[in-house]
């Protein structure tokens, strides 16, 4: 686990379910911090971390040089209840959110919006993590 991590990110990351080939989605990334240990772990995989935040968007990008430039990591600024899949994008196997009031029950309509969203953008059998567990909780995705 790189030592760039907080103790509480590095243990989201380690318990999200990952293989190498997995296309990762992460929504609210802030500054890219775990997104880039996300890709760390990737080999043919790929994450996409988003985030409404242009200035967030911004430091996740530069951090994220090496990650992208290997082709392993995107960054895009998009809200979740915004999310839609780029044309000739390929679906999510794993989706994770940290510290999103839209997911967290902070904001219940737009929760409900990005559980819409995420559904359309993932594979069958996908699954989406949250941070309030110990130290994630899988919600369900609804299908479309």
């Amino acid at each position: 686990m790189s030592p760039r991590l907080s103790p509480r990110l590095a243990a989201i990351v380690e318990a999200l379910p990952l293989q190498p080939h997995f296309r990762v989605l992460e929504i609210g990334c802030g500054p890219g911090a775990a997104a880039r240990e996300v890709a760390a772990r990737l080999t043919t995989g790929h994450i996409l971390a988003i985030d409404r935040s242009a200035s967030a968007v911004a430091q996740a990008r530069a951090a994220a040089v090496d990650e992208i430039a290997s082709g392993r990591m995107s960054v895009r600024r998009v809200a979740g209840e915004d999310f839609v899949l780029e044309a000739q994008e390929e679906p999510f196997d794993l989706v994770f959110a940290v510290r999103v009031g839209a997911l967290d029950g902070r904001h219940p309509e737009a929760g409900r919006r990005v559980l819409r969203r995420i559904a359309l953008a993932t594979k069958p059998g996908a699954r989406l993590f949250v941070d309030g567990g110990d130290p994630l909780r899988e919600l369900p995705l609804p299908r479309p």
